[in-house]
Parts: C-alpha cells; structure tokens; sequence
C-alpha cells in the first residue's frame, strides 16, 4: 500500500484531499504550517498530521514515502504591505528543494499548478502547449516551478504537475473567495449574487471531488517519463465566463437576484472586493482544453458540471444553517486571514509564526 505525504494538508483543498486518498485506502501524512488549522466549516478527520513550516522539511520528514503531493503555498495576493517577491519567492525555494530530496530519494512528486498560468486567451480553446501568459504572481510563481521541475527531471526523476481548473465546492476548510463558491455563499446568505467585474471573463472550473479523483489517478498512473508531465485537469464543458456561472447559481437558488458592484457599491464589503479588477474589468480570461488528461489517464473522468455541484453544496450548506455569519467569517478568506494574522503580529515579514509554540497547543 503506497504513503503519501501531503503538504498544505490542512488548506482548503487538502482537508479534502486527506480525507478522500484516506477512504481510498491510501496510507496519508499530512505536513503543513497550521495558518488555517482551526478555521473549520465542519468538523473532519485529520489523521497523522506534522504542524511544520515546509520550509523546514527535511529527508526524515519523507521516511518510506512513495509519493509527495505538493500542495503548500501562497494562494493569493501579497499580505499587507509586504512585495510579491519576499511573498512569492520563498515558496519556490521550498519547492526545489522538496523535489531535490525527492530526487535523492527515488520519491514520486505530483505539483499542483494552475491553469491562471494561461492568464489572457482568446477563443481558442488552450492546451499544455499553449503560451502561458501570467496575469499575477501567482501564477507567475506556477510557472517557476514547473521550470524548475523541468530542470530537475530525468531517467531518475519523472514529476507531474496537475495545472487545476479553478476548484470549488465545499470543505472542511471552505475558500469563499473563489468565484462559485463566492456566488452561492452570496446567495443563500443574502439573496444576492454580486460581481465584482462585468462577467465577461472565461474560467474553467473544476468540482472539488473530481481534483481529488485526478488526483489518486495521478498517483496510480505511476509515471516515469523522464520528463515533467504537464496536465491540465479539468473538462471543456466546465469553461464559462463569471455571468454565466451566476445565472447558472441564481437558476438553483430561487429567489436571488444578480447584482454588479460598480452599480452597487454599497454592497462591498473588503471580502466582495478583487485587486486584481479594476473598474469592473478582469484581465484574466482564458478557455482550457482538457483533451490531454483523457489521453494520458483514460480512468479520470469529469463527474461534476457546475449545476450539479452548485446543487451540491446548496444542499450540504443548508444541513449547516449557513448564515451570512458564517459566509462573512474572515477565516474562509486567504488573503483576509492571513492579513489579520500579520496585523496581530503573529506572523513575521516571512510569513512565518512568531510564536511556534501556541500553534502547536
């Protein structure tokens, strides 16, 4: 039975990766820095667990691991006042030298890059082989990596980076600043589904269940070669520009209406809001094909379109009572939460805890 170790298990996406690869049967470890340990929608299942900085890991840290799914970074813009650089460029470094001991250690690495590397298409649709266009650092940062990885691979080492269509959907650590899940937050809290661009913008997005299952297909397609092998994870039907997934959210939600901020601003309150948008226009368009993956892992399969995940959560979020409290609550905001962690000064200029020992209690 293959170990995984999963860094950034404890984000939105690796609460649930953990949980679903565990009830599959795989033997799961999780590394991660504990920023957003306690901010839970719901309770879960962790299993073991290392509350660590992944810029400490070291080679007894991946003792009789198989495989490595690196999840840990930054997922937004740079916190407070401090510049991309100081905020991007350490999760690089970590990044190298984590797939370095892999390396060494004969350890299979699965990378999760973005499709936001496409940042600015036009019609057509875009596949592995397309120019990449960054629009931010993060995406920026997608594209180091992947570089990196590129220099590293060989007869000895043969990495895969997963570049994720925009994943929604819930978990135990929900993210409300990603587009859908914004939307049907908005919805169920306030009757009201506010964008904070004109909509015109294209975005694949990807259910949460299906990243997790492309995912395990990864781990079993035990890839060997010799090169980095770039997949874009997603499906073509799941490509809509921002108006249409909230006419698609408002048609599961009765009785919300459809609203845009630059009409409306006194309905912005600093979670609403995108600094990447100005003036109601979002650069970052982009349509992605998803022909490669079905090639290369003919066991994944797309199960969730937008409208049946939407209904999805819209049913599961109603078990909960969910309520603009729990909508508004800053810790299922990144960017939010992290800033208010700075601002208390729990968090130093790297980004690392000041004091370790309170979050480890």
């Amino acid at each position: 039975m293959e170990r995984i170790l999963i860094t950034g298990s404890l984000g939105y996406f690796g609460s649930m990766l953990t949980n679903y690869l565990s009830n599959k049967g795989y033997l799961c470890k999780g590394i991660d820095t504990g920023f957003f340990k306690d901010e839970l929608l719901y309770s879960s299942e962790e299993g073991e667990i290392v509350i660590k900085d992944v810029r400490d890991m070291t080679e007894s840290d991946l003792k009789d691991i198989d495989v490595v799914i690196h999840l840990a970074g930054i997922s937004n813009d740079p916190v407070g006042s401090l510049d991309a650089a100081s905020v991007y460029d350490p999760t690089r470094t970590y990044t190298l030298a984590i797939a370095k001991i892999c390396k060494k250690l004969q350890i299979r690495l699965i990378f999760a890059s973005s499709c936001s590397v496409y940042g600015v298409g036009g019609d057509d649709f875009l596949t592995e082989n397309s120019k990449t266009n960054p629009q931010t650092y993060y995406s920026l940062n997608k594209i180091q990596i992947e570089e990196d990885l590129i220099s590293l691979s060989d007869k000895h080492f043969s990495p895969i980076a997963l570049r994720f269509a925009t994943i929604f959907g819930l978990s135990p650590r929900v993210r409300f600043d990603v587009v859908i899940n914004m939307f049907v937050g908005m919805a169920l809290s306030s009757g009201n589904i506010i964008l904070n661009s004109d909509g015109k913008a294209w975005r694949p997005n990807l259910y949460i269940l299906d990243a997790c299952e492309a995912v395990r297909c990864a781990i079993d397609l035990n890839y060997g070669g010799q090169e980095l092998l770039v997949l874009n994870v997603g499906a073509d039907t799941n490509n809509m520009q921002v108006i249409e997934i909230a006419e698609n959210v408002k048609q599961s939600i009765s009785g919300c209406q459809i609203k845009f901020l630059n009409n409306n601003p006194e309905l912005g309150d600093g979670l609403i809001a995108d600094r990447k948008i100005n003036k109601g226009n979002d650069t970052r368009t982009y349509k992605v094909s998803f022909e490669k993956i079905q090639q290369v892992m003919s066991n994944f399969k797309v199960r969730w379109n937008i409208e049946s995940g939407v209904k999805d959560m819209v049913e599961e979020l109603n078990k909960l009572s969910f309520d603009s409290t729990i909508f508004k609550h800053r810790g299922f905001y990144r960017l939010q939460h992290l800033e208010d962690l700075y601002e208390r000064k729990e968090l130093s200029d790297d980004l690392r805890w000041v004091d370790k020992e309170s979050i480890l209690a």
